[in-house]
């Protein structure tokens, strides 16, 4: 995929934004390979301004806590992803999409993996030293509940239906801990 400086998308979504030509038509005399990219730019242009053309950090991560309150705002509004995205900042629908189907499929434990592969390191790392302590190892999980829980007392306060995947978990994690505490 080519990389165009802001200079040049500008240059395109001016010549766009004219109304002289189609996108397919400013396509063939930019030489850019699709339309649909030169739609993606002036969108962008029209929501965030001069910003929108920008590179993005690819590699940006957002915490679950974000997560969360992106896909909140999408089930409690019913907007459309594009929509989500650009009240969150965000120029790719894609996200809370993604976002949206992991959470479906995996709770908010999916939500909190890191992407991508791990690191290749040629140090050897010692075994110890990459392990958490029982007691880091509980409090990382309690923090995950106590975010998960939140966040499903929200659904129910809006009356949005709750994945019976995660109802089932949820009965299940609460008769395990009533197990633990007698």
């Amino acid at each position: 995929m080519a990389k165009y400086d802001k200079a040049f998308k500008l240059a395109v979504v001016k010549a766009y934004l004219k109304g002289q030509d189609s996108y397919e038509t400013i396509a063939k005399k930019f030489n850019i390979a699709s339309d649909s990219t030169i739609h993606k730019w002036v969108k962008g242009y029209k929501i965030f301004g001069v910003a929108g053309l920008e590179r993005r950090n690819i590699n940006k991560s957002y915490t679950v806590q974000f997560k969360l309150d992106v896909l909140d705002y999408k089930l409690r509004t019913g907007k459309s992803y594009q929509e989500v995205a650009n009240a969150y900042g965000m120029t790719e629908p894609s996200l809370p999409a993604n976002w949206m189907k992991t959470w479906s499929k995996y709770g908010i434990e999916g939500l909190s993996k890191p992407k991508g592969r791990p690191t290749m390191s040629k140090k050897k790392t010692n075994e110890n030293q990459n392990k958490f302590t029982r007691e880091q190892e509980l409090e990382k999980e309690v923090e995950l509940l106590r975010a998960e829980n939140a966040y499903l007392k929200k659904l129910r306060a809006l009356g949005i239906d709750i994945p019976s995947r995660l109802r089932k978990q949820n009965h299940e994690l609460s008769r395990n801990s009533e197990k633990n505490s007698d």
